[in-house]
């Protein structure tokens, strides 16, 4: 039976050895080859991270794309999905591929794709991609050459790309400026692909960088390569000890950030979003619209209406968010899992310019985090969240899935905790908004077995309630 081979929100993963094996990436890659060949010229990145065989899987791909005509610059060492994303348009290629399975466990792999313009695929480019693989389970032909001949043969190239990053990086940020402020810098790679990339980049200067768990562990030594709190004791423990300004943290593929301040005190990615924007206007003097994801936060659009900025709130993934950007030219996008993408650069989530924003951040403030954050609370008021992620087997989910939306759209809830139901929308899971400002929404993952209950409230008290009450009402109380 062939593997179901999906492009959820951002690619397809799955688990190693079951259902991601280098037969199932090689269909799903000739699949790719083939939407690419209908293009002049083509040509593809192909990128990989630090999970067990990424490197092995991505041999794959630039095997297969090189059969089928497609010119391959395969990165020479494990890097960064904005890495590879950034080298589509240095290197002028048709798309890229890259290996990885980002913030999931270390059992999944999976395989991003990104087109000519160095985004997420859109829900087009997907359906395309996905319509070529069924062509090739249904008896098509899986190209392939060695990969030694091809690159001999000049039709495979591996290359660096950090030196073009690099000197991206430096046209968005100041660099200089960070590597002259003497602050001490916590980085946190969680084993992934970021290891030695902040500290390259902030290096020469007064201002020191040390990483942690910075080896290669395709194991992630149990860790879960996800930058919120509960996955990184050991960062916040050290950050109170040890005298650091910033601890900058990304997830397995670095398209994400954490962040904590010099107290050692968690900031969440809501608050990051909301941080970043009132820099870019106070601090950075730009303007524009942001786009940020449904699951984000409002404190984006009380900060729009005092800066006089359009928010726009989209559904979850940046195969929408980045088209908006485009079409606004808005100043920053971003969702509530920690990705965050600027004007000027790829429309795309990049963890590492995110995390040295916020060191250009205290540079610019010349203050420390906390104190940056105590301003923030003054412009928008008090704002928690939370997020309960509720985990069940692949063929349960299935059904349970089907269950839920069945009963929301049935029976929709006109007040949860005690607060009445203002509006709602149902594009993308289901959210609604109550009338104190606060929200609650279900959502049901599209890579993983895994319904998502997110709250945001003036109160953590207010948070807890609407979770338990929206769990409470779908029988779900029982998996927190």
């Amino acid at each position: 039976m062939a593997v179901e081979i999906k492009f959820g929100t951002d690619g397809w993963r799955g688990i190693i050895a079951d259902d991601f094996t280098y037969d199932s990436v090689r269909v799903a890659t000739q699949g790719i080859a083939q939407y690419l060949v209908s293009r002049p010229n083509p040509s593809a990145i192909v990128g990989y991270d630090t999970r067990f065989a990424s490197d092995l899987f991505a041999r794959e791909v630039a095997q297969v794309l090189a059969a089928n005509g497609v010119r391959v610059f395969i990165i020479n060492a494990p890097a960064p999905t904005q890495v590879a994303t950034f080298a589509i348009l240095d290197k002028k290629a048709s798309g890229g591929l890259v290996i990885t399975a980002s913030h999931n466990p270390y059992y999944f792999s999976g395989l991003k794709y990104k087109p000519e313009y160095a985004g997420s695929a859109s829900p087009e480019v997907t359906a395309r991609l996905e319509e070529e693989i069924q062509r090739v389970q249904r008896g098509g032909r899986v190209r392939q050459v060695r990969f030694d001949d091809a690159q001999r043969e000049g039709k495979i190239e591996v290359f660096d790309p950090q030196p073009a990053y690099a000197a991206q990086l430096n046209r968005l940020v100041d660099l200089e400026a960070i590597k002259g402020a003497g602050l001490r810098i916590l980085h946190e790679p969680m084993y992934g692909a970021s290891q030695g990339y902040v500290r390259a980049l902030l290096s020469g200067g007064k201002t020191t960088v040390e990483e942690i768990h910075g080896e290669r562990n395709p194991g992630f030594s149990g860790m879960h390569p996800e930058p919120i709190a509960q996955y990184m004791p050991d960062a916040m423990a050290r950050m109170r000890k040890r005298g650091f300004d910033l601890c900058i943290a990304n997830d397995g593929d670095a398209d994400r950030v954490g962040i904590i301040d010099e107290r050692g005190t968690f900031i969440n990615q809501l608050q990051v979003m909301a941080l970043l924007m009132m820099y870019l206007v106070e601090k950075r003097g730009i303007k524009g619209d942001v786009v940020r994801s449904l699951t984000s936060t409002s404190m984006v659009d009380k900060l729009g209406e005092r800066f006089g900025v359009k928010v726009h709130e989209l559904q979850v993934g940046f195969k929408y968010i980045g088209p908006k950007m485009a079409e606004t030219n808005a100043m920053l996008g971003g969702e509530e899992s920690g990705g965050f993408a600027f004007r000027g650069h790829i429309p795309e989530r990049d963890g590492i310019l995110s995390g040295i924003s916020f060191a250009d951040m205290i540079v610019k403030y010349g203050q420390p985090l906390s104190k940056i954050m105590a301003h923030l609370t003054d412009l928008v008021g008090p704002h928690f969240y939370a997020r309960h992620d509720l985990h069940l087997d692949r063929q349960e989910y299935a059904t349970r899935r089907v269950e839920l939306y069945a009963r929301l759209e049935k029976d929709p809830p006109t007040e949860i905790a005690g607060g009445r139901v203002v509006r709602s929308r149902t594009d993308d899971g289901f959210k609604y908004y109550l009338e104190d400002g606060s929200w609650v929404l279900v959502r049901f993952s599209g890579t993983e077995p895994l319904i998502r209950v997110y709250s945001e409230a003036p109160s953590k008290e207010r948070v807890e309630q609407l979770l338990a009450a929206l769990e409470e009402k779908l029988g779900l109380r029982q998996l927190v």
